[in-house]
């Protein structure tokens, strides 16, 4: 709070920020055979949260909401898989992999939590 005022919860910049970090982190993977297919699904999934949660904050009704958030959803967990093996694969950057690993992990909740909240309010 500032102010008085409660701040208001920008989740789609969030997920910008997330999707920068994991460019920024996907930089320091050494290219090579086992990395680059790696690379490549965490950058698919980890840009992808932030693509979908615009497209849900733009849905076109309730149900196409929960579908975008579960896109989502799916595509937070699917990054934190690629983290953890890319970690596992590279692992003098285990420490850098963390944080995002968390953040990833902290999305899945909050989308998890906003489609549990819109489906009870059918």
């Amino acid at each position: 709070m500032t102010n008085g005022k409660k701040e208001k919860y920008d989740l789609e910049e969030r997920t910008a920020i997330f999707t920068e970090s994991v460019i920024v982190f996907t930089k320091l993977i050494q290219r090579n055979p086992i990395n680059d297919p790696l690379i490549n699904q965490l950058v698919k999934a980890g840009t992808s949260i932030g693509a979908n949660y615009c497209e849900a904050d733009n849905a076109e009704s309730r149900k196409d909401f929960i579908h975008k958030i579960g896109i989502c959803k799916k595509e937070a967990k699917e990054t934190r898989y690629w983290i953890r093996i890319i970690a596992k694969a590279n692992e003098e950057l285990s420490v850098k992999a963390r944080p995002l690993w968390q953040e990833a992990t902290e999305l899945l909740f909050i989308f998890n939590a906003i489609i549990n909240k819109t489906n009870n309010k059918q």
